[in-house]
């Protein structure tokens, strides 16, 4: 579950930054704006996708001096037309020059209250190529389906709350998996091997809890077509067993790929 509550997009600098800085630019990653609790100065009031900015307080408790010098143009970062009495707020940035890593735990999010009422397919659904791969939430509109758990108000079963940035987002690069790539190319079809076969995602894909986010959920993939100790292979059941793949013809590689980039390897 992809989440980026209300990013902190306001102010320039921390307390003690010298007049050389360029109050014209925010920066999460600044000694001091780094040191702080998202909820700092973010509040989320509602279930919007989309953040908004903080209040003055958020600023002016560490920013007084520079909202009080004309020559620092810090409302600049969040305001047009700052001549005028009131001036207007800008769109929130649809997207940032710094990183945002989404933190998320599978096997967290499989168990007790956690887990989605519909399970994986909560979160996943099909990618509009109708390919192997699911879709993974990313994006602003990954908020959308988050938010259905992590409420304003959310707090965990231990008392930790779960509605600011920091539950999910760290200051690093992070780039989810593209539909481009390899695991969406194969003719696999998940529909065709869901509850009408008798089968759970938890049949193909195991979770490792606190593995990185790359190895948190193992896969099935077109290249193990045998049987492995590491992971589920296509052979776990297509054996001549549990499902009959000679009467299916799976012996043919043209059974199941069927994408005009198939080549077989030398």
């Amino acid at each position: 579950m992809k989440i980026v509550v209300t990013l902190l997009f306001l102010v320039g600098a921390a307390v003690g930054q010298g007049p050389q800085l360029d109050y014209a630019k925010f920066l999460h990653s600044s000694q001091k704006h780094s040191s702080l609790a998202c909820n700092s100065c973010h509040e989320r009031i509602d279930n919007s996708a989309t953040p908004r900015f903080p209040g003055h307080k958020a600023c002016t408790d560490c920013h007084r001096s520079q909202f009080t010098t004309p020559q620092v143009p810090m409302c600049t970062i969040c305001h047009t037309n700052i001549s005028s009495n009131n001036p207007p707020l800008k769109p929130f940035p649809i997207r940032f020059d710094e990183p945002f890593n989404v933190k998320f735990d599978h096997a967290q999010h499989n168990a007790g209250a956690a887990r989605p009422q519909k399970g994986c397919a909560g979160c996943h659904g099909a990618t509009s190529n109708r390919g192997a791969g699911f879709f993974i939430p990313t994006d602003r509109a990954a908020h959308n389906g988050c938010y259905t758990c992590h409420t304003p108000t959310s707090k965990s079963s231990a008392g930790r709350e779960l509605a600011s940035c920091g539950v999910c987002h760290d200051q690093k690069p992070y780039r989810p998996t593209p539909i481009s790539a390899r695991a969406y190319r194969y003719a696999f079809s998940h529909a065709d091997h869901g509850p009408k076969e008798r089968l759970a995602c938890a049949d193909c894909h195991k979770l490792t809890a606190g593995a990185p986010q790359t190895r948190q959920v193992s896969s099935t993939t077109a290249a193990e077509h045998f049987v492995t100790t590491r992971s589920t292979s296509c052979l776990s059941c297509h054996n001549g067993k549990r499902s009959f793949g000679g009467d299916l013809a799976f012996k043919d590689c043209k059974r199941c790929h069927s994408g005009p980039t198939f080549r077989m390897p030398n």
